[in-house]
C-alpha cells in the first residue's frame, strides 16, 4: 500500500512542481496559482520566483519524503491562503455570475485538498509539536472533501457549457456530446461520493483512472498540438491532469469505506 502511494505522491508533487518551473520559464504566474494580474507592478518578479521557490522545495520535500507529512501541511495551507486572499476577490466581483470563470479557484482548491491529503498519507515524524502545527492539522481531514468539490464542480460545468466541452473530445472519437455527459455525471457522482465517504475507494479509484486517461488521449496530444496557446496553459494542463488522478488514487488508496451499515439482530 505504501509503495502506491509513494507513487501516487509522485504524481501530486510533480504536477505542482512542473507547473511551479513553467512559471519561472514563462516568467509570469499559471492562473491555477494567482489570477491574472498585472505583471508590472514593484515585487512581481520577486514574488513570482518566491511562490515558485517555495512550491518546488515543498514538492522535492514531498518527493524525497523529508518531513513530507508537516510540509504537505504547510503547503495545503498556502494553497488554501492564496485561493482566500486572491482567487476569490478576483472571483466574486467581476466573474461571479460566469460559473466558468471559477475553473481555477477550484483547481487551486483541489490542489490544497490534495496536499492534504498528501499529509495524511505520509507518516507524522516525531518531535516538538507547536501550536500552530496542532491547529493546521485540524485541516487534514478537509483534503478529501475540497477535492470532492472541484470533481463536482466541473462535473456540472459540463452540463453548463456543453458544446465548450464537446470541442475537447478529440476527433477520432465517435459520440463527442455522449461523452461530455458521461463524463460530467461520473465527475459529478464520484466527487459526490468522495465528500460523502460513499464507496469511497471504488469512487476515487475510478475517478483516477478516468483523469489519467484523459491525461493520455486528450491533454498531452493538445500540449503537443498547441504548446503556445493561452501561454501555455495546454502544457499546464498535462500538468493538472496528472496531478489531480495522483490525488484520487491517493484517497482510493488510504482512504476507507463507510462502514456504517444495517445490523440484523438475531
Amino acid at each position: 500500500m505504501e509503495r502506491y502511494s509513494k507513487l501516487w505522491r509522485a504524481f501530486f508533487a510533480l504536477s505542482l512542481m512542473a507547473i511551479a518551473v513553467q512559471q519561472l520559464v514563462d516568467g509570469g504566474f499559471k492562473p491555477v496559482i494567482l489570477p491574472p494580474s498585472p505583471t508590472s507592478f514593484a515585487g512581481y518578479t520577486a514574488c513570482l520566483w518566491l511562490v515558485s521557490i517555495v512550491l518546488i522545495l515543498a514538492c522535492a520535500a514531498i518527493l524525497l519524503n523529508i518531513r513530507a507529512h508537516l510540509v504537505s501541511v504547510y503547503l495545503g495551507t498556502m494553497l488554501l491562503l492564496l485561493l482566500i486572499i486572491f482567487h476569490l476577490p478576483w472571483l466574486l466581483f467581476p466573474h461571479i455570475r460566469f460559473f466558468g470563470g471559477w475553473g481555477n479557484p477550484f483547481k487551486i482548491m483541489a490542489y490544497a485538498g490534495g496536499a492534504f491529503v498528501v499529509a495524511k498519507s505520509a507518516a507524522q515524524t516525531p518531535g516538538h509539536v507547536n501550536l500552530v502545527n496542532s491547529w493546521l492539522e485540524k485541516l487534514i481531514p478537509s483534503g478529501r472533501c475540497l477535492f470532492g468539490v472541484t470533481m463536482t464542480a466541473f462535473g456540472i460545468m459540463h452540463f453548463m457549457y456543453p458544446t465548450f466541452v464537446a470541442m475537447l473530445v478529440p476527433a477520432w472519437i465517435p459520440g463527442h456530446t455522449f461523452w461530455t455527459y458521461f463524463a460530467g455525471v461520473a465527475l459529478i457522482i464520484s466527487g459526490l461520493a468522495i465528500i460523502f465517504n460513499i464507496q469511497l475507494r471504488l469512487a476515487a479509484n475510478l475517478l483516477g483512472i478516468m483523469i489519467f486517461i484523459w491525461l493520455i488521449v486528450l491533454h498531452i496530444p493538445r500540449a503537443i498540438a498547441y504548446p503556445h496557446m493561452e501561454n501555455g496553459n495546454e502544457i499546464t494542463s498535462v500538468f493538472e491532469a496528472l496531478g489531480f488522478s495522483g490525488i484520487a488514487f491517493l484517497i482510493a488508496a488510504n482512504g476507507k469505506d463507510n462502514q456504517n451499515q444495517l445490523s440484523v439482530v438475531n
